[in-house]
């Protein structure tokens, strides 16, 4: 009940998965686009709250919203949400959840940014413009449309570890590239070009929502009419989806302890390196160039001697 006060959290409300086994950790991801030019004030108050909670994760605070990841005790993470829904402008701030025996995170963080997603494009506002969302009961029948293009607007080190079937793989290395390739491709012979003077139709994809949102907002501002975005991304399709019906192949990977999350949204197979923060399969951590801690065969060529000793 204190959540429905609060906004709405209790149409979010997932029981931990069995009652004998409850796991300690509920973690709850968030954002919202919305005017805050108070952020700078907002970001004291908000980490005291946070930190009287006893939070952890990561919360970034923008002229244009908030978005982030926290997680903690049940009643603590619905104390923090309750609170930040009293702001009439963040009262239907959504939040998606999952459980966990340990905490993903280890410090409080609410940090201020130019924007809560960076994408460097000036004067661009989802809460004007932006994709048709999709929710995930009716993506699987939008991406399998012969004249939908399906993107994955994720970095290469995401998409490498998973994906939906017949995705495009941008080979960003971050969200900013993003822009340009959109470009490239929509010239003659790209996978974004007209046929026959018509734009075709874009569904675009990524890990929570957030990125979509510019991104299908980018893809509106460049003349593209029918652009679509999945309503709560992967781990919205990933909780809701039964794999029997899934398109997607793989894992999801979290900016988290959980690395990565299966359907049902449970963790993952992989880890993580400490040295360039990758996904590593157990293939990686059997390479003669992984050393716990220090490298592994994605970054072991690229750190230096001295900086291998200071991560040992």
């Amino acid at each position: 009940s204190r959540c429905r006060s609060g906004g709405g959290c209790g149409d979010n409300l997932r029981l931990p998965p069995t009652a004998t086994a409850m796991p300690r950790t509920l973690t709850a991801a968030l954002y919202k686009f919305v005017d805050l030019p108070d952020c700078a004030s907002l970001q004291p108050r908000l980490l005291a709250v946070c930190e009287a909670h006893r939070i952890k994760g990561t919360l970034l605070l923008a002229r244009e919203g908030i978005n982030g990841t926290i997680a903690g005790a049940q009643e603590d993470i619905r104390a923090v949400l309750q609170w930040l829904r009293a702001d009439p402008r963040l009262a239907d701030l959504e939040h998606k959840e999952s459980w966990a025996d340990t905490a993903p995170f280890h410090r409080m963080q609410v940090r201020l940014k130019k924007e809560i997603v960076t994408m460097q494009v000036p004067g661009l506002d989802p809460t004007r413009t932006v994709g048709q969302y999709v929710p995930p009961e009716a993506w699987n029948a939008l991406i399998s449309a012969p004249d939908v293009v399906l993107v994955d607007t994720r970095n290469d080190y995401e998409v490498a570890i998973g994906s939906f079937q017949g995705a495009i793989d941008p080979r960003t290395r971050s969200f900013s590239e993003l822009p340009a390739w959109v470009q490239a491709e929509s010239a003659p012979g790209g996978s974004l070009a007209p046929v026959n003077g018509r734009k075709p139709r874009v569904a675009m994809f990524c890990t929570g929502g957030i990125r979509c949102e510019k991104s299908t907002a980018y893809l509106r501002s460049q003349g593209f009419d029918e652009v679509y975005h999945l309503q709560g991304g992967i781990l919205k399709y990933l909780e809701t989806v039964r794999p029997e019906d899934s398109l997607w192949q793989g894992e999801c990977f979290v900016f988290d302890e959980r690395v990565s999350v299966g359907h049902g949204l449970q963790p993952g197979t992989l880890s993580l390196c400490r040295s360039c923060r990758r996904p590593l399969s157990a293939a990686d951590r059997a390479s003669d160039r992984y050393q716990e801690g220090v490298s592994c065969p994605h970054c072991h060529d690229q750190v230096s001697d001295e900086r291998k000793r200071g991560f040992a």
